[in-house]
């Protein structure tokens, strides 16, 4: 199959100007809807009747679909071009929210597969125009600063959500929705995204299973990718079970903590985003210090029974973790893999982000089930240190040239 590689003519912009703030407000918003729709959705699903089971298939059905979707995003990514894909995928968007407005519960779950569809193909195409738009020493702070603000809306909207949810105002719930579809319409329409990258052709199904069974003959995207799993199952695993665990022992406020870790991620990805490795380099023990730290996260967590107020500490170390890990080896990625199959194996990677943040609710579910809240906290102490291990164990092959890691 010949590769037809092309360059954009358009120049390279800064992290902060005008046209990638653009970038970061089409984020906000497009993530803003997720941010309602999670906490409003199994509201309405129980009210409507349906028991704790089915409410969590309808939210899992989110994550997985993106899961299964990105390497086929990064496909069309490739053959399109990214303005192109944007236009498509927030129509796409902007219809799934129109329709949750003026469906019943249950049609939930089909909806919420279709906005993870719009979500695969809308976080490949931002990251790709972020790897095309911007100089390689600036990557790292532009992908850094993009993943912020999809950050932002889990501070902001959940608490607009409740309040919409207390007063049982359809009227704001419909309004709510109707800006939040058209909105990044408009934004998307006039972002500027290129029209075309280097990873510019056409995959058949053969390339896209080939490029499935590279991430075994690629150090640096196996390792990548089994951290990420790791580590988003541990994410997952909080997210969902944080709240309940504190409600239930009333040691802690589940609003406290979670305010302090978003408060924590935001102020990370700002302050040090220049401090993320922009030239494809890999530091062992950089990535291993945010393991570390999601360690002591959950450890925390799991004594709160017993150390009462400190346990907010924990929020701290959870977050730094969270802050860091995906837009580092995100940045580490975009350099050391083919340009010409960059994006496929990019979205394999990031798959690896929803299966474990899905496993996070699944399969810790049932240690809580047999168990307690605080043996699943240890349970995930345990991924995390078993990530730790991988990359000290990886730190040798973890090291190359960007752009030449060595999938045959």
């Amino acid at each position: 199959m010949k590769v037809l590689v092309t360059t954009t003519t358009s120049s390279k912009l800064n992290p902060v100007s005008f046209s990638f703030i653009g970038f970061y407000i089409l984020a906000f918003l497009f993530f803003a809807a997720n941010a309602a729709l999670t906490i409003i959705l199994p509201l309405r699903s129980e009210a409507a009747g349906f028991n704790q089971a089915e409410i969590g298939l309808m939210m899992g059905s989110y994550m997985f679909t993106c899961m299964l979707l990105r390497p086929f995003a990064a496909q069309l990514l490739g053959k399109h071009g990214p303005l192109r894909v944007m236009r498509w995928l927030l129509i796409l968007h902007a219809g799934t929210l129109l329709l949750f407005i003026v469906s019943d519960a249950d049609m939930y779950l089909w909806l919420r597969a279709l906005q993870g569809v719009a979500t695969a193909f809308f976080s490949m195409t931002m990251q790709a125009g972020i790897v095309e738009r911007l100089e390689d020493k600036d990557r790292a702070q532009g992908l850094s600063m993009y993943t912020l603000f999809t950050m932002v809306p889990s501070l902001i909207i959940p608490i607009l959500a409740v309040q919409i949810w207390q007063n049982a105002s359809e009227l704001a719930f419909t309004l709510l929705l109707m800006g939040l579809a058209i909105l990044p319409l408009l934004m998307g329409y006039k972002v500027d995204l290129p029209q075309s990258t280097v990873q510019n052709k056409t995959y058949t199904l053969g390339d896209m299973l080939r490029s499935f069974s590279g991430i075994w003959r690629s150090t640096p995207l196996l390792v990548s990718s089994v951290v990420m799993l790791f580590a988003s199952c541990v994410f997952g695993a909080t997210a969902t079970f944080l709240p309940l665990y504190m409600v239930s022992t009333g040691a802690a406020s589940a609003g406290l903590f979670l305010t302090i870790q978003g408060l924590v991620v935001i102020l990370c990805r700002f302050l040090l985003r220049k401090k993320i490795p922009s030239d494809g380099s890999w530091n062992t023990w950089l990535m291993a210090g945010l393991m570390l730290s999601a360690a002591l996260g959950t450890l925390l967590l799991s004594l709160m029974g017993s150390i009462g107020p400190v346990v907010y500490v924990a929020a701290v170390f959870s977050g730094f973790a969270l802050a860091l890990l995906y837009p580092t080896l995100t940045t580490y990625l975009s350099f050391v893999l083919p340009a010409d199959s960059r994006y496929v194996l990019m979205g394999i990677f990031m798959s690896s982000y929803d299966l474990g943040f899905s496993l996070g609710g699944l399969a810790m579910g049932v240690v809580v089930q047999i168990s307690s809240y605080s043996v699943m906290f240890h349970v995930c102490t345990l991924l995390s240190v078993a990530a730790l291990i991988v990359i000290i164990l990886g730190r040798q092959q973890m090291q190359g040239r960007p752009g030449t890691s060595p999938i045959q």
